[in-house]
């Protein structure tokens, strides 16, 4: 499975000639290749050149006399094999703002509903662009609706463009854009389970806490969230119970108990309760939702919330244990 789009950064000294024999040519042997102008003016102090193969792959490249950045969701030309791979913020950021306004061109080409969505567009760029995730993201958000048991996808998609135009995640896009994977084949269960932290990370922000996703503890290993609030930082971590449509569980309730038991008897175990358990039930459908919220049942672990979020933004839950955190209906 090939990883998130990420630049390659040579120190290499290149020419048009250059560009030429070592990308243009191997990659017209092996795929089919046009070399053409970028779409968009060249960052400042570079020339650039824009690939597109007979596959429908893209590649980017810019380089001066200091040296050269290469972008694509293509394979890559030997030339750059031993080069160094960085994030969009970890290069220039002419480099970074030109190759995001072609790539987003290109992926507003390739889909144009996402053009109504300009920052969930820009949020999972990285995704919705990759080598092999392109198809299965872009589906999973339009035929599956991010993960919502809904059958329209567009009050799914016009929450997750409100709540990622706050920009309160835009520092860690991508940790958080890479959590939806890059697979040629749709997980739904665990697309919709990466959704779970986005909407934890809704509520958390709708409450008015900081987070930091992927904190580390002292146990070596990360939890989903560190939440700063007036009284201090806490913990959070999320789980999200597959619904009983798309498993082979009894019911609701058995589903939250048993996905709530994996995440205890795992990471939580060692934390006691200092650790805030989210389980996110955002999936289930009206009448699996009632079920749970009628039973209420104990996961495990305390403090915990037991929550649906629905894409109006509206929320409604239980909690399990004193919950350090104000969460309104759910502490």
């Amino acid at each position: 499975m090939a990883s998130l789009l990420r630049f390659r950064r040579s120190t290499e000294s290149w020419s048009a000639g250059t560009v030429q024999d070592r990308l243009y040519r191997p990659l017209n042997s092996k795929l089919g290749a046009t070399a053409s102008t970028p779409w968009f003016a060249s960052p400042p102090g570079y020339e650039a050149r824009r690939f597109e193969m007979d596959n429908g792959d893209i590649a980017l490249f810019a380089w001066n006399d200091h040296g050269a950045y290469w972008m694509g969701n293509t394979e890559t030309p030997e030339a750059l094999w031993r080069t160094e791979k960085y994030g969009f913020s970890e290069v220039p950021d002419p480099i970074s703002d030109w190759a995001e306004r072609e790539l987003l061109a290109q992926l507003h080409e390739e889909t144009p509903w996402l053009e109504s969505y300009p920052h969930l567009s820009w949020f999972f760029l990285p995704v919705f662009l990759s080598k092999d995730g392109r198809e299965t993201s872009r589906a999973f958000f339009t035929d599956h609706a991010a993960g919502f048991p809904i059958d329209d996808p567009e009050p799914a998609l016009e929450f997750y463009e409100s709540f990622l135009e706050t920009g309160v995640l835009d520092e860690y896009r991508h940790l958080m854009a890479g959590k939806l994977g890059t697979s040629e084949a749709l997980n739904l269960i665990r697309m919709t389970a990466a959704m779970g932290e986005f909407n934890a990370a809704y509520l958390l922000d709708a409450a008015g806490y900081d987070l930091v996703p992927e904190a580390p503890v002292s146990t070596g290993h990360s939890l989903d969230f560190r939440v700063e609030g007036e009284d201090g930082s806490h913990l959070a971590e999320v789980t999200h119970p597959a619904p009983p449509h798309r498993r082979s569980v009894s019911s609701a309730v058995e589903a939250v108990r048993q996905t709530a038991a994996t995440k205890v008897d795992g990471q939580l175990d060692a934390h006691g309760g200092g650790v805030l358990l989210m389980v996110d039930c955002s999936s289930f459908t009206n009448e699996e939702w009632q079920a749970v919220s009628s039973a209420k049942p104990a996961v495990g672990h305390r403090p915990a919330v037991v929550y649906r979020l629905r894409p109006d933004g509206t929320t409604a839950g239980y909690a399990d244990g004193h919950v350090p955190l104000d969460l309104g209906t759910l502490a």
